[in-house]
C-alpha cells in the first residue's frame, strides 16, 4: 500500500488504522486524518508519537480522546487543558491525580460546568 492511499482510507474511516502497516501508524499526517474522522483511532498511533507533546496537542486540537495518550503526558497541565478546551469527554477520568487536585484546573472545571 503506498501512503496517499492509507491517506485516503483513514481519512474515509479512521478506524482504519488499526489495519494500517506500522510504518502508516508512525505518519503524523495519516494519524491525524485518521483521529480528526474517527476520535478513538489514536489508541493505534505508534507509542513515539503518543509520547510527542506537540503531535498530542496538535492531534487533540483534531479531536483526539485524551484516554489514548500516553501515561507519560497525562499530568502534563498544557495537554489536559487542550483537552478540556476542545470539550474531550471524561478527560479528567483519565488525567494523572495530580491534575485532579490542581486549583487551577479545579476552577476551570467548575467554571465550565
Amino acid at each position: 500500500m503506498k501512503r496517499d492511499e492509507a491517506l485516503e482510507l483513514v481519512k474515509e474511516d479512521g478506524s482504519e488504522l488499526e489495519n494500517l502497516p506500522d510504518i502508516f501508524k508512525k505518519d503524523k499526517e495519516i494519524v491525524l486524518a485518521a483521529v480528526e474522522n474517527n476520535d478513538l483511532s489514536l489508541e493505534f498511533a505508534d507509542i513515539n508519537l503518543l509520547k510527542d507533546k506537540k503531535f498530542i496537542l496538535e492531534a487533540i486540537q483534531n479531536g483526539a480522546n485524551y484516554q489514548y495518550v500516553d501515561d507519560s503526558l497525562k499530568g502534563d497541565k498544557e495537554v489536559f487543558l487542550e483537552a478540556v478546551k476542545n470539550d474531550n469527554a471524561h478527560a479528567l477520568d483519565y488525567a494523572d491525580k495530580s491534575l485532579r487536585k490542581d486549583p487551577d484546573i479545579l476552577k476551570i472545571l467548575e467554571s465550565s460546568e
